[in-house]
């Protein structure tokens, strides 16, 4: 599992196979739940499932085309990180804590 920030702030990511493919779990911040879903195989858009009002999306899909990218295998996101009432400067850290993320993929 790879993780960055601290507190409500930490995010982390899980993966698990499925057969050759891979399934990645995004969440963190104050409650985990489902917001988003990003599904990529290399060499392909991404197709997102969005629920409303939810913008787990936009941290997600760079995350799945980068391990979709490097390990050339088709890639499912599915990701939550909530924080209550967020401010801007509270999502800025967020997002930055899922970039730490996605800088870690290899």
């Amino acid at each position: 599992m790879l993780t960055a920030g601290k507190g409500k702030y930490k995010v982390w990511l899980k993966e698990a196979r499925q057969g050759k493919d891979l399934v990645l779990f995004l969440g963190g911040g104050e409650r985990t739940h489902i917001g988003s879903v990003v599904v990529c195989a290399p060499g392909k858009p991404a197709k997102v499932i969005n629920r409303k009002g939810h913008y787990d999306w936009m941290v997600a899909m760079p995350i799945a085309e980068k391990k979709s990218r490097k390990t050339k295998k088709a890639v499912v996101c599915i990701a939550g990180i909530h924080v209550n009432n967020a401010s801007k400067k509270e999502i800025e850290i967020l997002k930055k804590n899922c970039k730490k993320i996605e800088d870690y993929i290899r």
